[in-house]
C-alpha cells in the first residue's frame, strides 16, 4: 500500500483536524467597488478576473486573492452592501470541503444556505463574526474555483508577482466584551486553531489574544473593546486584514510611492515589526507585520 494518502483522504482525528492549508481569499463587500479597487492597486493587487454571472471582482498578486463583491439582493439583511466596505467573507483551504464542512457541523458550527446558480460551484460555508462567511475550499491548485465562477480580464496577467514580497498574515478580528474564551473556543474546537502565549507577539499594536492556525500559514487576532469603551462593546467583525513583509521598510516605502498613508503618530508608528496604514473610505485599514515570506 502507498504510504502517501491522496489528500482527500486526510485523516480528520489529526492536529490539523478539517486539513487547512491557508487562505484562499479574503472578500470584501461594498456599493463602491470602483473606490475599493483603487486602493487595492495603491497596495499591489491587480484586477485579474470577473465573476461570470454577478458584480464581483478578482484581485490578487503573488499567492493572495482578494474579492470586491458589489453584487446586490443575494446576502441577507446581516451583509447588505453599505459605501463603506467591510469584510464579508473568508475562504479556507482545505484537503477537503465537504469533509471540513461536516466536522465543522458536528461541533456546532452554522450551516449558511448556499444559493448558487446555474453553472455556479456550491461552496460550503459556516456563519463568522458579524454576519460574515468563512467558507471551505478544496478546489486551488491546477483547477481552482476561478477556473468555473470567473473570466479572465483579457491582456492582464492573471498570476500578478507579490509587491516587495506580501503575503497573507492573517486578520483581527474584534470581539464583544468577555467574549475572548468564547471566540477562542470556537477556532480552537472547529478549526484546530491554538492559542500563542503572550509573549509571542507580531506587529506594532499587540493587543488581545493572537491565534495561530493548525497549518502555520496565517494567524487571528481577537481584540476585545477598551474598558471605557460603551459604543462598541458588542461589534464584532473582521476588522482588518494583515499583510506579512519580509522587510517593513522596504514594504512602507514602496507602498508610500503608490500613495499609501500611514499612522505615524507616538503611539502607532511604523517600525521594524510592521506599520499601519491610515484608514480608508469610511472603514478598511491594512495592518503590515513583519513576516518571511513563505
Amino acid at each position: 500500500m502507498n504510504s502517501m494518502l491522496p489528500l482527500r483522504e486526510t485523516p480528520l482525528d489529526t492536529p490539523n483536524p478539517i486539513g487547512l492549508d491557508g487562505i484562499e481569499y479574503v472578500e470584501y463587500a461594498t456599493s463602491k467597488p470602483q473606490a475599493l479597487g483603487q486602493l487595492l492597486e495603491m497596495l499591489g493587487f491587480r484586477p485579474v478576473a470577473r465573476h461570470r454571472s454577478r458584480e464581483v471582482l478578482l484581485y490578487r498578486q503573488g499567492s493572495m486573492n482578494v474579492i470586491i463583491n458589489a453584487h446586490p439582493g443575494l446576502m441577507g439583511r446581516a451583509r447588505e452592501l453599505s459605501e463603506a466596505p467591510r469584510i464579508s467573507a473568508v475562504a479556507l483551504r482545505v484537503h477537503d470541503a465537504r469533509a471540513a464542512y461536516a466536522y465543522v457541523l458536528e461541533r456546532g458550527g452554522w450551516d449558511v444556505p448556499m444559493h448558487a446558480a446555474v453553472m455556479e460551484l456550491n461552496i460550503p460555508a459556516i456563519h463568522g463574526p458579524g454576519g460574515s462567511h468563512i467558507y471551505f475550499v478544496d478546489r486551488y491548485r491546477e483547477f481552482s474555483i476561478y477556473d468555473v465562477d470567473f473570466t479572465l480580464i483579457p491582456t492582464v496577467d492573471p498570476r500578478p508577482p507579490a509587491l516587495v514580497g506580501l503575503h497573507f498574515f492573517g486578520l483581527v478580528q474584534y470581539i464583544g466584551r468577555d467574549r475572548t474564551e468564547d471566540w477562542i473556543a470556537f477556532y480552537r474546537e472547529l478549526l484546530g486553531f491554538s492559542v500563542l502565549p503572550d509573549t509571542q507577539r507580531f506587529g506594532i499594536l499587540p493587543k488581545g489574544k493572537v491565534l495561530a492556525s493548525p497549518c502555520a500559514q496565517f494567524h487571528l487576532q481577537l481584540i476585545e473593546p477598551a474598558p471605557d469603551s460603551v459604543a462598541a462593546r458588542d461589534v464584532e467583525l473582521f476588522q482588518r486584514l494583515g499583510l506579512g513583509a519580509p522587510d517593513i521598510g522596504e514594504a512602507v516605502a514602496q507602498l508610500r510611492r503608490n500613495g499609501v498613508e500611514f499612522f505615524e503618530t507616538p503611539l502607532t508608528h511604523t517600525d521594524v515589526r510592521g506599520a499601519l496604514t491610515q484608514t480608508y473610505l469610511g472603514s478598511v485599514m491594512f495592518e503590515l507585520v513583519h513576516a518571511p515570506q513563505r
